[in-house]
């Protein structure tokens, strides 16, 4: 999702790095306490997911406060809604429906969902519905759904008997110790990380935080309170050094990373050359210890040609821009490279429409280490390049390259993760239509690095023919993503909680592309290949998420509220403020 915790540039050092000796204390008080974690029933761990619910929700204000005052963003603005809504929402809603989650194994022993919501697709693949889980989110987010697709070899019974492992075997006499090191440029990614670890894997819990955002955490430790007091949950400071320690400790039995390919290759396989080439060739990684992780992807936006009309042309342009602008481009979703085809008519006509809504979006403070160097060495002197709005400030502008070559398998913007202010676009040879999907497919799968997140965009008239609807779902099957989002963005999929977070599973340690394993999830599956999430191809009122809404702090707002003790009384407070938007 970033470039991470041991990749730090001197403007990202740690102001506060804890020490060695510290560490140590920590890591013991983690392993002091392992003993009495394991032996905590689901009702008592819900328990304590539902006491840090008030918490978090007491100390959200301050936390945005302080991301708005380092990302430079107005806390009174429209923009202060994306530290709310990927800040304490998230991590309130993570809370609350691991909680729920444990509550019904305790009742009924399964997380909520029974056998009977587990199917097969039409090509066969065992799926089960996830999103909505409630009355409340159909309400809040009617029209869109998600699913789990499960690897191929499994079938629903297998599926539904896999999920919370943790919970359906005898209790250990001590959980492990869980090393998680933090993100940098999403608030909720340290917290929920390690609630992950600690309430789905069943592990006490170190995290490292980044040095780009650990001013967050005072509000981390008040917010979690619970589970520091209990000796269940410790976070520390620092940067390479911190970093590097925690890994190798000895207290230390797996390790979680948030960050860049390049991050997880060193930690595994050693400095770039000889030496790392034989460990891989070998298989025989200089980490011995178990490490999952989420690393990021040149996240592909397909758009299938169809009958859009201008009003759905505009909303389309609208959603991209949303993919761009977010927290200055700096997400590990963020619509990179737009996939279209060079026979659809309205092509033009849309990219002027994109061009138009990001030109409106005043430019954001290029505020993760090293933007600026990457940006120089993506963008260069190529020609062809559009840069829209003021630099200065720290700032970069927006910046549109447009017109790729498809063929050229090198394109550094095909193969880096930018990770500042840049939107690329490539288009396909080719018949419309069925043949475009499956160009479209084949070019994300082989040509584009990463194997996080895909967005497609198709019309429900285009869909509803018989043979584009048989190619769209080979499509979905096909793609090599572990977040597909078709007509919405996959941040939704990191979002939503119940959906699980992390790259598809053809990556390997060796190759690791996206990244290894899964995160939230709280209904605890295994054996997950892919989300598919769903939504409407326009949406009224305007989500929240949309940088274009000029309403969406009060939203984001009343939705932290609304997590922490939900209520469909709080349900028309929430649509009056979207329709301000």
């Amino acid at each position: 999702m970033e470039h991470a915790s041991l990749e730090m540039s001197a403007s990202a050092r740690s102001q506060s790095s804890t020490a060695h000796d510290a560490i140590d204390r920590a890591l013991q008080d983690l392993v002091d306490h392992a003993s009495a974690f394991a032996a905590l029933s689901p009702t008592d761990r819900a328990a304590l997911l539902r006491a840090c619910m008030p918490r978090v929700s007491s100390v959200a204000e301050r936390w945005v406060r302080a991301a708005c005052d380092a990302k430079g963003l107005p806390f009174d603005g429209p923009s202060s809604s994306e530290e709310w809504l990927a800040g304490p929402m998230a991590t309130i809603r993570n809370l609350r429906l691991l909680a729920e989650s444990l509550e019904s194994f305790a009742r009924r022993g399964h997380t909520g969902l029974a056998r009977d919501k587990y199917h097969r697709t039409s090509l066969g693949q065992t799926a089960v519905p996830v999103f909505p889980s409630a009355l409340i989110d159909a309400a809040l987010y009617g029209g869109f759904t998600a699913e789990v697709r499960f690897e191929k070899s499994l079938s629903p019974d297998d599926a539904f008997a896999k999920a919370a492992s943790h919970y359906k075997k005898p209790r250990a006499a001590k959980a492990g110790v869980s090393l998680v090191l933090g993100a940098g440029n999403v608030a909720s990614i340290p917290p929920m990380d390690a609630l992950y670890k600690m309430f789905v894997d069943g592990n006490v819990c170190v995290v490292k935080l980044n040095p780009v955002n650990e001013y967050l955490e005072p509000f981390f430790a008040e917010g979690l309170a619970p589970l520091v007091e209990a000796g269940y949950l410790r976070f520390v400071k620092g940067g390479a050094a911190e970093g590097a320690y925690l890994v190798n400790h000895a207290l230390v039995d797996d390790v979680h990373i948030t960050g860049s390919d390049r991050t997880h290759d060193l930690l595994v396989w050693g400095p770039a050359g000889e030496e790392r080439e034989r460990r891989k060739r070998d298989n025989d990684p200089l980490l011995k210890k178990p490490i999952t992780s989420e690393l990021g992807c040149v996240t592909p936006v397909v758009i299938v040609p169809g009958p859009y009309s201008d009003e759905e042309l505009s909303f389309m342009a609208d959603n991209v821009a949303t993919m761009v602008v977010n927290n200055a481009s700096c997400n590990c979703n963020a619509g990179k490279m737009l996939v279209t085809s060079k026979r659809w008519a309205q092509r033009e006509t849309f990219l002027a429409k994109l061009r138009a809504t990001i030109s409106k979006a005043p430019t954001r403070k290029a505020y993760y280490p090293g933007a600026f160097d990457r940006y120089q060495h993506l963008v260069g002197d190529r020609a062809k390049v559009e840069k829209l709005g003021e630099a200065g400030d720290g700032a970069l502008p927006w910046t549109l390259v447009f017109g790729l070559d498809a063929t050229k398998r090198d394109e550094s913007l095909f193969t880096t993760e930018p990770f500042c202010p840049i939107v690329s676009e490539t288009s396909l040879d080719g018949p419309d239509g069925a043949e475009f999907m499956a160009a479209a497919t084949k070019f994300c799968n082989e040509t584009l690095w990463g194997t996080l997140s895909a967005v497609v965009f198709i019309h429900p008239r285009t869909e509803a023919d018989a043979t584009n609807r048989a190619t769209f779902e080979t499509m979905l099957a096909e793609l090599r993503y572990g977040a597909v989002g078709v007509n919405q963005w996959t941040a939704l999929a990191y979002a939503l909680v119940v959906t699980p977070w992390g790259a598809h599973p053809s990556s390997t340690l060796q190759n690791v592309q996206g990244g290894l394993g899964w995160v939230h999830n709280t209904f605890m599956l295994e054996g997950i290949e892919k989300v598919v999430v769903r939504g409407p191809l326009t949406v009224f009122p305007k989500p929240p998420w949309f940088v274009t809404h000029r309403n969406s702090h009060e939203v984001a707002q009343r939705m932290v509220a609304l997590e922490e003790a939900p209520s469909l009384l709080k349900v028309p407070g929430v649509a009056i403020a979207a329709l301000k938007g």
